[in-house]
C-alpha cells in the first residue's frame, strides 16, 4: 500500500530531487558523453533504447535498491545496516568516474542537508542523520542513494515516493546531457522522458520487493563507456 504523500513532504522531495539542489548533477554523464561520441545513441530512438537499459539492469535498478534499504534501516534507527549500505554502494561503482558521480554528489546532498534541512523530530531517522551528517563524527564520503535515503528517511517521506522521484532525477539528467551533446531537440528529450514513465514506475515497483542479495547489474558497454571516458582528452562532462 502506497504511503501518503502530504504537501509538505512532496515540497521536501520536490527540493532535494530539484536540478537546483547543490550536488552538481548536472556536470556527470553516467558514461552517455562516450556513447555519444562513438555514435552508438546519435537520436532520441536510440537514446531511450540506452535509459532503458540504465534503469531496468543498471544504476537504476541497483541505486532504488539501496536507497530503499537505507530507508528502511533507518526507519529503524540501525546504524551498522545502514554503514553496510554505504560502503557497499561504494563499493559497487565499474569506474573511477562512476565512484566520482556517486560519491561526489552523496556527499555534497548530505552537506546541504546538513546545512539547511536538518529535522527537529526525534526519531530514529533524524537521530542517525545527525549523527553520521557531523563532519568530525560522520562519515566523509557517501553514494548518492544513501544519503538520499536517509534524509528522506529523516523527514519521513513515502518510500515509493521517493524511489519514483529519485529515478525521474537521475532520467531526467542524463536526457539534459543528450539534449546538449547529440544533440536532440527539447522536445525530443521530453518524448523520451514520457517513454521512461512506465520504465521507472516499473523499476520503483521492483525495488519494493528487492534487497541487498538481489543487487547487480548487466550494463557492461556502459561500464566499459565510463571506463573510456576517464581518459579522454577533451570532454564537457566529468563522467
Amino acid at each position: 500500500m502506497s504511503e501518503a504523500l502530504v504537501p509538505s513532504a512532496l515540497f521536501r522531495l520536490l527540493t532535494f530531487l530539484s536540478p537546483a539542489f547543490p550536488v552538481g548533477a548536472f556536470t556527470y554523464s553516467h558514461g552517455l558523453e562516450q556513447v555519444i561520441e562513438d555514435e552508438v545513441v546519435t537520436d532520441a530512438g536510440t537514446l531511450a533504447s540506452w535509459l532503458e537499459d540504465i534503469l531496468r539492469q543498471g544504476a537504476g535498478r541497483s541505486d532504488a535498491i539501496l536507497l530503499r534499504q537505507t530507508m528502511l534501516a533507518a526507519r529503524e534507527g540501525n546504524e551498522d545496516a545502514v554503514g553496510e549500505i554505504i560502503d557497499l554502494g561504494l563499493a559497487l561503482q565499474p569506474s573511477k568516474e562512476r565512484y566520482l558521480e556517486s560519491s561526489a554528489q552523496g556527499t555534497a546532498f548530505i552537506q546541504a542537508i546538513r546545512q539547511a534541512w536538518l529535522p527537529d523530530a526525534h526519531t530514529p531517522a533524524c537521530h542517525l542523520l545527525e549523527k553520521l551528517s557531523k563532519p568530525e563524527t560522520g562519515r566523509d564520503t557517501w553514494p548518492y542513494p544513501a544519503a538520499v535515503g536517509l534524509a528522506a528517511a529523516a523527514w519521513s517521506l513515502p518510500v515509493d515516493a521517493v524511489l519514483t522521484a529519485y529515478s525521474q532525477a537521475f532520467t531526467a539528467n542524463l536526457i539534459s546531457v543528450a539534449v546538449r551533446a547529440v544533440p536532440i531537440g527539447q522536445s525530443d528529450g521530453q518524448r523520451v522522458l514520457a517513454l521512461m514513465e512506465p520504465v521507472i514506475a516499473a523499476v520503483a515497483e521492483e525495488a519494493q520487493t528487492c534487497g541487498l542479495e538481489d543487487l547487480g547489474t548487466s550494463t557492461f558497454l556502459a561500464d566499459i563507456a565510463s571506463m573510456e571516458h576517464e581518459t579522454k582528452y577533451s570532454r564537457l562532462f566529468r563522467s
